[in-house]
């Protein structure tokens, strides 16, 4: 069958697309992995890299990660100003969860995210950081003992869930909704075990709590959902969920860690 292009009316103010601006739209999708990966389909060579590439960001993902134990994973804005109550609240949390014998994992870059890594850094306890590739430079915050950069989001959303026993999530955006309930589906589906997710920021997140119980009550999700967040402002209350749901409930207990194995790639973590 013959394609037929819509014919535009004499009253459009739409300008045609030129060659230029197809050429644009190819150095847009070719300059980030991400944008590679969505653009739609591609050639088999083209496509057979990005699976490489992706195989290339997971496997140097596991290297890197494979000693850093059990995780506690702070997920936040990265636009939180150091000494907000919010970043305040998120230091003392990683903080608590190093001093629980977690390593703190987080996104690598300002904001909340900081200030997870800086509260674990400060006690003593094992920071990571795993970055991701953007338009913009995400500088890598300066404290972490460990960090990768992750091409792709979802490859970096694996890892920040893989080695984690509990999740942490203060205020943030669409990232961090994202992050939040993706988590909360892989518990919700079984595939993740009811590790705690902890919510904080009560302010700033009572409307989507309001919302997550309206689901419930629509029926859209199940009536005990809403339970899979502990919702609260008290760091006490909520080292206190975390030890028993994430500690005592998995039987956590500190042991020695595996030898690396250099030829491998593989590092001990400090």
């Amino acid at each position: 069958m013959n394609q037929t292009t819509p014919s535009s009316g004499t009253d459009s103010a739409d300008p045609a697309i030129t060659e230029k601006d197809i050429e644009a739209l190819k150095m847009f999708e070719l300059e980030l992995p991400d944008r590679t990966l969505l653009s739609g389909p591609s050639s088999r060579i083209k496509d057979l890299t990005t699976l490489f590439r992706i195989c290339a960001d997971m496997l140097r993902a596991f290297r890197v990660l494979h000693f850093v134990g059990p995780c506690v994973t702070i997920f936040g804005s990265a636009r939180v100003a150091p000494g907000s109550r919010y970043y305040e609240m998120a230091r003392q949390m990683g903080q608590e969860s190093s001093r629980l014998g977690f390593t703190v994992m987080t996104g690598g870059g300002p904001g909340i995210m900081q200030a997870g890594n800086q509260g674990a850094y400060e006690v003593g306890g094992r920071s990571i950081g795993v970055n991701i590739e953007l338009p913009f430079e995400q500088h890598l915050n300066p404290y972490v003992h460990r960090s990768l950069t992750m091409r792709h989001f979802f490859t970096r959303k694996v890892v920040l869930v893989k080695y984690s026993y509990a999740f942490i999530v203060m205020p943030g955006g669409a990232g961090t909704m994202d992050e939040m309930f993706e988590t909360m589906t892989l518990i919700q589906t079984g595939k993740l075990k009811g590790f705690p997710i902890i919510l904080m920021g009560k302010d700033y997140w009572q409307p989507l709590m309001d919302f997550v119980y309206k689901m419930a009550d629509e029926g859209m999700i199940s009536s005990d959902d809403p339970e899979l967040i502990f919702f609260t402002d008290d760091v006490g209350a909520a080292v206190a969920h975390l030890q028993r749901h994430a500690v005592r409930q998995f039987g956590l207990r500190r042991k020695p860690m595996p030898k690396a194995i250099r030829i491998l790639g593989e590092k001990p973590m400090p």
